[in-house]
């Protein structure tokens, strides 16, 4: 999150000017010692401030040990020296006094406004986009529809439409007067012109520097960059405490004493910009300013409403900005944001931060933690100013700060991570790094793209807020963050690995449900676009598990494997011991070291002393399931069903009727002798096939290619049916199998592969051609009908089909629509030469399927009987009830429509807005019964079909 900040303790500078104000609150920054005349003692005191002598100086510093006072007395009689200290700021007069006698939080700026040295940077602006009302709704949606845009800029500013105004509680009085939050001391002229502390505390640091340039330079190999030393390193200190009400008076006072605001007009944006890069560049006086960074929104409070919050009331007006994915405190966890797979409320990653800025109070250059998108948004206050890099160029960035900043870089080397230090964007610019410039306003959004540098700093008072979120086309990001972190053993903040599972988890579950459940949710049909083999999903978890793969075939050959407990991180973080890179799909442990202690693969010899024989490595998942898991993100329709059975559970073993229907769909219509074989179950008993067959996909599936994702929903799915097991293998025991190959057997085959019959390895839909028998009489009522289609009283068609009697031969089938009762058809279908099998349902599509349930049962039975030459187990998919009942073929669609020339259905008009309405006034005088005149049917159709060709040559009205 921006704002992480280095806090440390500083020793006085060169003058130890003492002010009287409280301890704690003074600026405690580096300094240079030198002797003090002792007949020099009486000085001109400035008001509030005091001296001290010589002798105070040196008692003072024997209490730091990091100070050689041997060298106190030494001065440099080098003149290069005395020009090269002159740069330091802490020379430079005071600017800022704060405190008093009477009080610590008011102040006395000294230093002044220079409109003539104004530094205002040439640079140009980033897009500010303005979104609908409608596009505004779906959050992550509208991210991803400007990225292609937005992204090259690194930066961009969203304008809510009007209707955006959350309430913010923090302006609440109890809010605004009680509160109180902590701020930082900011050194404007030391953000950029600063000393390293190893010049500070070196006499003739320079001048040695100078001759080590002369002598030979030594080699690569023998070079390594200076550490600081205890203790030392710039930071921004702690500051005195503030409500709202009491920093808006502070920060308003020293606006308008650093401008002179004599006649109340305000400076403009331009106007404190240059101002601002000036302090920053050549600095005149020490300026200092505070800055309320990094407050957390649990302890201190949002400033979007929550649903804790006393103003929210369910249905009230407020309600839409509590559920809003605009909500920062939504954001992170919206659906589609792989942070939703974290479970830890990681603070200013998964829980906002607020940052309450005054003039000049700057945020420094940095990307984001795993280099996560972020969106910040400014509740109230003065402006806030913005640069950005592009994510593609930041490795320029770090290449122009270490050239420009290279005594700073060597002392502290992940200077970059420590938000200390500004760079002009001017400077950036003549080196070739591209920097973009953006004026966030109050009640406006900032969002920042992957790896993308951004910086900045406040016009004012203002108060504003920011989180992380992760679409998941920031996954390739995320992984490139954590190598980066791993050479640099740096800490993680969420698990990469984690969040990446997480989400190919819910993916081949989504796909499971839209081609085997035909739920074509939202939700579900989002994960569409990110799978596939060229989809941003596989393809990163695709490379994941090739780089695990070489990992474990080069450090893990030959070693021992353990099955890695499901537990093994859900309470605390795992991560390596020497380069803390997470461990949420392998680690490497010791059998004689502590039980705690792990690393990684690639420090499995390093983080011990042990010998080889003592160690062993962890698997989440063996490396040939990662693979299914990949082929199912990628399309293959068995590696689908087989994640989904083996990891998460899921099943096809049944179909359960709602219980309100229960009646309806067991109910007899008239006609019918009540010996019907196939009913509906009730809710309580799930149908299923065979209670001692396992029915699995076939191993010969490289015949042919699946077809990929992005066509299954044409294609329905291929995936086998599961039924009953008499003694099934839990998942619980294949997590307890403790010891396995590393690239052993799969283990999906091993536990779960059985014998039994051959399942369809592809979709193949049945081309049916139903024959209608009788097109009925159309209803009225909301049940009669859907978007799909009109379902006439006594429809009636003939189609061909895998006799459920037979496997090995085809029968004729009758479907029908009988009176249900309760105002709602009931759906029947029936073995035209055996009336007593009839499968009942109130829906088409479950009528067939109970019908190919029961022809896979008879496959089943019968391969148990050896029978030879039956047909593949027909696999979910490979029919439509739609279109074995006749609904789906054009000249029964038409015949059906031409039936309701008073448009009864109206929900199937309501589907069809540009249906023609001359088309129903040419089949006026259709008779609903199929004994009707054949030749007056084939006059009708031949004028329709003329109508059709009139209407594409526009010629209606001269026909």
């Amino acid at each position: 999150m921006m704002g992480t900040e280095l806090i440390r303790h500083h020793v006085k500078e060169e003058n130890m000017e003492i002010s009287s104000i409280p301890p704690g609150f003074e600026s405690l920054t580096a300094f240079s010692l030198k002797r003090v005349d002792n007949s020099s003692q009486t000085t001109k005191d400035e008001p509030g401030v005091t001296y001290i002598d010589d002798e105070d100086v040196r008692r003072s510093i024997k209490r730091r040990p990091w100070i050689n006072h041997g060298r106190i007395d030494t001065t440099s009689e080098d003149e290069s020296d005395s020009k090269q200290n002159q740069t330091l700021g802490a020379q430079l007069p005071k600017g800022v006094v704060r405190g008093c006698e009477d009080c610590s939080n008011c102040q006395k700026v000294i230093a002044r406004w220079h409109p003539g040295e104004a530094r205002m940077p040439d640079l140009l602006d980033a897009p500010v986009f303005h979104p609908s009302e409608e596009e505004f709704e779906d959050t992550l949606k509208y991210i991803a529809s400007i990225r292609e845009k937005a992204e090259p800029y690194g930066i961009c500013r969203i304008v809510p439409p009007p209707s955006w105004k959350p309430p913010c509680p923090l302006k609440e009085k109890t809010v605004w007067e009680s509160s109180r939050f902590s701020t930082r001391i900011q050194r404007i002229d030391k953000l950029q012109n600063r000393d390293s502390f190893k010049k500070i505390f070196t006499p003739n640091y320079h001048k040695k520097r100078k001759q080590r340039k002369c002598s030979k330079p030594l080699s690569d190999n023998n070079s390594s960059p200076v550490e600081p030393e205890d203790g030392f390193g710039f930071g921004f200190e702690p500051g005195p405490q503030f409500t709202l009400k009491e920093f808006e008076k502070y920060a308003d006072d020293f606006k308008n004493q650093y401008f002179m605001k004599n006649n109340n007009s305000e400076p403009s944006v331009e106007t404190i910009e240059g101002e601002y890069w000036r302090m920053v560049e050549k600095p005149s006086e020490q300026v200092e300013v505070l800055y309320g960074a990094d407050l957390e929104t649990g302890t201190f409070g949002s400033g979007f409403p929550k649903e804790s919050n006393q103003i929210q009331i369910p249905g009230g007006p407020h309600e839409k900005f509590v559920r809003s994915g605009w909500n920062l405190n939504n954001l992170p966890r919206l659906p589609g944001s792989v942070l939703s797979y974290e479970s830890s409320d990681i603070s200013g990653v998964l829980v906002p931060w607020l940052y309450i800025g005054m003039c000049f109070s700057s945020f420094c250059w940095h990307v984001e933690d795993h280099h996560l998108y972020s969106m910040n948004y400014m509740h109230f206050g003065a402006s806030k100013l913005w640069y950005g890099v592009p994510g593609k160029d930041a490795i320029k960035l770090e290449a122009a700060m270490r050239k420009n900043l290279p005594d700073l870089f060597a002392e502290q080397p992940d200077l970059l991570h420590k938000l200390v230090t500004q760079l002009s964007p001017s400077i950036l610019k003549s080196e070739g790094v591209p920097v973009f410039r953006c004026v966030q306003n109050p009640g406006e959004f900032i969002l920042t793209f992957p790896r993308a540098y951004h910086s900045g700093f406040n016009c004012g008072f203002n108060c504003a807020e920011a989180v992380n979120v992760a679409p998941v086309d920031w996954l390739p990001h995320g992984q490139n963050a954590i190598e980066l972190y791993r050479e640099h053993a740096r800490k993680t903040s969420i698990s990469h690995d984690k969040l990446l599972l997480g989400a190919a988890r819910d993916a081949v579950k989504a796909h499971w449900e839209l081609n085997l459940l035909r739920r074509n949710t939202p939700s579900n049909l989002k994960w569409k676009d990110v799978c596939g083999k060229d989809g941003v999903l596989s393809k990163a978890l695709k490379a994941r598990v090739e780089m695990e793969r070489v990992r474990r075939e080069f450090h893990c050959k030959g070693s021992q494997a353990l099955k890695m407990e499901e537990t093994f991180d859900d309470k605390s973080e795992r991560e390596c011991s020497v380069c803390f890179f997470d461990l949420h799909l392998s680690a490497a442990g010791c059998h004689r070291c502590s039980p705690v202690k792990y690393s990684c693969l690639n420090h499995a010899k390093q983080f011990c002393s042990c010998s080889s024989a003592s160690k062993f490595f962890l698997f989440r998942y063996d490396i040939n399931d990662l693979s299914i898991l990949v082929e199912a993100l990628e399309g293959k329709l068995s590696s689908i069903y087989r994640w989904a059975k083996f990891d998460l559970g899921l099943s096809l073993s049944s179909y359960v009727v709602a219980k309100d229907d229960d009646d309806d769909s067991s109910r007899i219509p008239p006609g019918h002798n009540g010996n019907s074989t196939h009913t509906p179950e009730k809710p309580s008993k799930p149908s299923c096939m065979v209670n001692d067959t396992v029915i699995l996909v076939s191993d010969d599936e490289d015949e042919g290619e699946s077809p990929p994702l992005a066509d299954m929903e044409s294609t329905r799915g291929s995936h086998p049916e599961t039924v009953n097991i008499p003694n099934p293998v839990k998942s619980e025991d294949v997590s307890n199998i403790k010891e396995t190959g590393v690239c052993g057997q799969n283990s999906l085959d091993k536990y779960y592969r059985q014998k039994g019959p051959r399942m369809a390895k592809v979709v193949r839909r049945i081309n049916c051609n139903p024959d209608p028998l009788d097109f009925g009489v159309v209803q009225s009522g909301h049940s009669w009908c859907d978007t799909r289609a009109i379902y006439p009283k006594g429809f009636r068609s003939r189609v061909k089909y895998i006799s459920i009697l037979d496997p090995t031969d085809m029968c004729y089938y009758i479907s029908e629509i009988q009176d249900g009762g309760h105002d709602r058809p009931l759906f029947m279908v029936s073995l035209e030469d055996c009336e007593n099998e009839v499968f009942i349902h109130l829906s088409a599509a479950r009528c067939w399927e109970m019908v190919r349930e029961r022809v896979n049962n008879e496959i089943s039975k019968q391969h148990k009987l050896g029978r030879s030459k039956l047909p593949p187990l027909q696999p979910p998919g490979s029919l439509d009830g739609m279109e074995m009942f006749g609904f789906l073929s054009p000249s029964i669609l038409q015949r059906i429509q031409s039936m309701d020339r008073n448009r009864v259905s109206r929900e199937y008009w309501e589907s069809r807005p540009f249906h023609s309405d001359d088309n129903g006034d040419l089949n006026t005088n259709t008779n609903t019964n199929t004994g009707g005149d054949d030749a007056s049917l084939m006059v009708r159709r031949c004028l329709k079909t003329l109508v059709h060709i009139c209407a594409k040559k526009k010629a209606h009205r001269h026909f």
